[in-house]
């Protein structure tokens, strides 16, 4: 019986590692991807 717990909670634990690591890899998908402002000398008029 405690066998079938431990084996359980590895089950548990290693899905919850993977999903948090492709929930992970989602949002640095999804990050906008950041242009840096222009310095002031830089800007033409």
């Amino acid at each position: 019986m405690a066998d079938t717990k431990n084996e359980k909670a590895d089950r548990l634990a290693a899905a919850l590692r993977e999903n948090l690591k492709r929930r992970k890899a989602q949002a640095r998908a999804a990050e906008p991807v950041s242009v840096p402002a222009p310095l002031p000398d830089d800007v033409t008029r």
